[in-house]
């Protein structure tokens, strides 16, 4: 028996929402880069919000799970929505652009669609889905530039890292499916103290935090990322997974590369070029072609 999985106006806007929290963590992960290396950051953006969730059960009073199974499946969920795919963009962006890696990063739909017609029963690929995937990328590329991609055949392990998140994360939306009937203040807490756990060990040895001496911003950078971009953005991420779908989540990588953008554009001061907007139109007639029900809409007239 398969599941309706729809995208209603509040879920598209909290997609929105979404993509403006992850498309801030491109940005966080660019300033915390400047004095922190890589598996420091990812163990301070998983270790600070797991205690934030903690702290927020223990005033709800409110507890989590202690089954084996379930704990089990919140470490593989950490694995594949966590340290993976965080580890390898942080890494990523040590050697290529933040642009390039946010459009490297979409391709987490396209994976998605493939990974969910072979793994899920409701989830079916269609033309719409693949022409819509395909058009969003299309927009991404627009809304970027070329310029980032002049690049692209340098730094390959890098670009193949981001590329490599993007196969973790669409292996993430399929698998947080079973999550379904837990709360989201439950699943978040859970993966992200599984993945903190697992992480603080390879950080002491291989980081070694304690001789590191990063600036105010750097920790403000570490603050947002953790608190916005992971702990805010998880809560809204399993909402939108448990009434969507694997697919339908993850279509928030074609609009992290917009928020990117309008977040420049705003507290930077970058003036956006025509083709910025090109973009963001044809991402948006993406969305609306994977969506479907305007199309079948017009179809029925």
């Amino acid at each position: 028996m398969t599941t309706n999985l729809q995208m209603t106006r509040t879920t598209w806007l909290l997609l929105a929402l979404l993509s403006v929290f992850w498309g801030g963590s491109f940005f966080f992960v660019e300033l915390a880069l400047r004095d922190l290396p890589t598996l420091t950051i990812v163990f301070f953006r998983v270790a600070i919000a797991a205690v934030a969730l903690h702290l927020y059960l223990l005033f709800k009073s409110k507890k989590i799970s202690r089954d084996i199974k379930i704990w089990f499946n919140f470490l593989i969920m950490g694995l594949l929505n966590n340290l993976i795919p965080f580890s390898l963009i942080v890494w990523g962006q040590v050697f290529i652009e933040a642009g390039l890696a946010s459009i490297l990063n979409a391709t987490t739909p396209i994976f998605t669609v493939i990974l969910a017609h072979f793994l899920l029963k409701d989830e079916k690929m269609t033309r719409n889905k693949i022409f819509g995937v395909v058009l969003g990328l299309v927009g991404v590329v627009v809304l970027i530039g070329l310029e980032p991609l002049q690049g692209f055949s340098q730094n390959i392990l890098a670009q193949l890292a981001v590329i490599g998140a993007a196969v973790s994360y669409a292996f993430a939306g399929i698998y947080g499916r079973r999550f379904k009937d837990i709360e989201a203040i439950y699943t978040a807490t859970g993966m992200l103290t599984s993945t903190a756990i697992i992480m603080l060990p390879i950080a002491l040895i291989v980081d070694r935090p304690w001789h590191l001496s990063p600036s105010f911003i750097s920790v403000l950078a570490i603050l947002g990322s953790a608190l916005v971009s992971t702990v805010a953005a998880y809560l809204i991420y399993f909402h939108i997974l448990s009434v969507a779908g694997a697919t339908n989540v993850l279509l928030v990588t074609m609009l992290i590369p917009v928020s990117a953008v309008l977040l420049s554009s705003l507290f930077l001061g970058e003036r956006l070029h025509w083709t910025a907007f090109a973009g963001m139109v044809l991402i948006i007639l993406a969305l609306v072609v994977v969506d479907g029900r305007f199309l079948r809409r017009l179809l029925k007239r």
